[in-house]
């Protein structure tokens, strides 16, 4: 009983010890979670959209014809959804740095017959994206794995159109995690201005615009 009990503690103490490596070291090198971990992203089990996709979803006011960046895209969890609501005239350019999301969020949307999604392998933040072209921007817990957060977030506010909106989602399960002062900080020094906060210190959606006169 009692080994059982120190096996879990240590078990513990070795899973916090390797977020808070991961954590900081992300702050100096890109440290995005593992293609063969993207099943933490988007659980399977989860069957369909899950209630924490449509609450995000819902703070974007979507409305076909849109063009929308999914900024560090992963499996496509937020992806394939956005596409579909913007429909046929609208478009969805998701980029990640690892090549192996961007194949599965391909597959995924194969099989949804959805042919308005881009796929860029590109690192946010290289200056690459189209300038006032984006309606919507999307960054789901990716923020912390960029070395060069500011660089990341003046190119997205580069890439939208005057009024256009970035949603930022963070949450402490991440070891990434973000705070909401340090992101309204950062977007700040962009341009960006808050719109809109839902949630908790500890897990949150935040809203950024630009102003329209940008």
């Amino acid at each position: 009983m009692i080994s059982g009990l120190i096996f879990v503690i240590v078990i513990i103490a070795l899973f916090f010890i390797i977020a808070l490596a991961w954590r900081f070291g992300s702050h100096r090198y890109t440290l995005p979670c593992p293609v063969w971990m993207k099943w933490l992203l988007d659980p399977p089990f989860l069957g369909g959209m899950s209630r924490r996709t449509r609450k995000t979803i819902q703070h974007l006011d979507l409305t076909s014809g849109m063009n929308v960046l999914d900024a560090g895209c992963g499996p496509g969890r937020l992806t394939i959804p956005i596409a579909t609501i913007v429909g046929p005239s609208g478009n969805v350019t998701a980029i990640d740095i690892q090549e192996g999301m961007l194949q599965e969020v391909q597959k995924r949307a194969n099989k949804e017959n959805l042919t308005n999604i881009s796929f860029v392998r590109v690192g946010i933040g290289e200056g690459t994206l189209e300038s006032n072209y984006y309606d919507r921007a999307v960054l789901i817990t990716v923020l912390g794995e960029i070395p060069d957060q500011k660089a990341a977030l003046q190119d997205i506010f580069e890439a939208l159109k005057p009024g256009g909106i970035l949603l930022v989602e963070e949450t402490i399960r991440d070891p990434h995690f973000q705070t909401r002062n340090t992101v309204n900080r950062l977007a700040g020094t962009c341009g960006f201005i808050e719109k809109d906060f839902f949630g908790n210190r500890f897990s949150y959606i935040l809203t950024l615009k630009k102003p329209s006169d940008s």
